[in-house]
This record gives C-alpha cells, sequence and structure tokens, in this order.
C-alpha cells in the first residue's frame, strides 16, 4: 500500500503571516509592503531552519534597524495566522485514513511556533504516524535530506510514497528522489490525482 505524505502549510492550514501585524498596520497592502521591505519571505525561511526567534530579530535588525522591530512580536501573534484551514483537504485526509492509507507529514515549519498549530489543529495528531518538522531537524524542503530523514525513521521507500506539497520546487525536490509527488493547487484537484493513482 501506498503512503501519503501531507505539507501542512498551504495544503491543510492556511497559513497568512499578514494578519499577525494586522494590529501594527492599518491595512493589509501596509503590512504586506512592509515585509516585502524587510524580506520576510526569507527571514521566515530561516526560522523555518531552525534559528530561533531572537537571533532573528535581532540578525534583521541588524540590517534593517528599527524597521524590523515589529518581528518581534509575530511569534505571540502567530496562532491568528494559522486559525483557517484549506478547504476540502482535511477531508481527503481523512478519506485516506479511513481506508487504511498510512499518512505522514512533512513540514517547514519553526519549532517555536509549532506548538501552536498542534493547540489549534489538534486532529494532525490523530491523522498522521508522524510529522517531521524543519525547524525541530534543522533542514528545509526541498534539501534531499529532510525526505530521507522522514523515510528512514518510519521504515518507508521513496517508491511506495506518494507527497503533496504547494510548492512546486518542494514536490521536485521529492521527484528527485523517486518519490511520486503532486502539486498542491486545491482540493478537487488533489482528488482527483490520488483517485488516478487509485490511493482514495
Amino acid at each position: 500500500m501506498k503512503s501519503v505524505i501531507f505539507d501542512l502549510g498551504g495544503v491543510l492550514i492556511d497559513w497568512d503571516p499578514a494578519l499577525a501585524f494586522a494590529d501594527v498596520f492599518t491595512s493589509r497592502a501596509e503590512a504586506e509592503a512592509w515585509m516585502k521591505r524587510i524580506g520576510f519571505a526569507d527571514w521566515n525561511r530561516i526560522q523555518d531552519g531552525g534559528r530561533s526567534f531572537a537571533e532573528g530579530v535581532a540578525a534583521a535588525r541588524a540590517v534593517h534597524g528599527d524597521e524590523a522591530r515589529h518581528l518581534a512580536g509575530y511569534p505571540l501573534a502567530f496562532p491568528v495566522a494559522i486559525e483557517k484551514t484549506v478547504p476540502g483537504t482535511w477531508a481527503i485526509a481523512e478519506a485516506l485514513l479511513a481506508r487504511g492509507v498510512p499518512l505522514y507529514a512533512l513540514t517547514n515549519w519553526s519549532a517555536e511556533t509549532w506548538p501552536h498549530a498542534l493547540e489549534l489543529h489538534p486532529r494532525l495528531g490523530g491523522l498522521f504516524a508522524d510529522i517531521l518538522v524543519s525547524g525541530q531537524v534543522g533542514v528545509l524542503k526541498p534539501e534531499p535530506a529532510i525526505y530521507r530523514l522522514l523515510m528512514d525513521r518510519n521504515g518507508l521507500v521513496a517508491e511506495d510514497c506518494i507527497f503533496i506539497d504547494d510548492s512546486a520546487a518542494n514536490a521536485e525536490g521529492a521527484r528527485a528522489l523517486g518519490i511520486d509527488a503532486i502539486h498542491f493547487t486545491g482540493a478537487e484537484a488533489l482528488g482527483e490525482e490520488l483517485a488516478r493513482r487509485g490511493v482514495i
């Protein structure tokens, strides 16, 4: 039987980081412009790789000065950024679980904010046999080592896995190791891809 590996942010959980700065800026456009100025996406990726927020804020201040000060509040405000779920995907995961399909999760996520995900979405613990969090292991998708780590610690073989991610680069990273990967664009298309593979 195939095992299915889910990414979380953008696939099951709707991550919207601008919401974490809603109390700081008067509009979403203003928040997003600030995030772009300070390079939030690149900064956050390093956080997901295992850097502490104390170190991350200090690094951002070193480059952007006082303009980076709002990052200090991000970990505390983080829950509002992940309150919503991606429509339809949880039902697919539940259907796979009901069919006895082994489910795993592989996510680029900060170790410090990960507890918020488990608190807000407790079903994560019941869906997945294992969840590998990049910030806890210090390796990021699409680096080959993170896919191998998930497979090694669960006794999985690449040819027997299906990986789902909203990042085309992450999907390609899995394919490079022989894993069948689906680039997630929505629950309906995912359901069709999984049905085509005979797992749902």
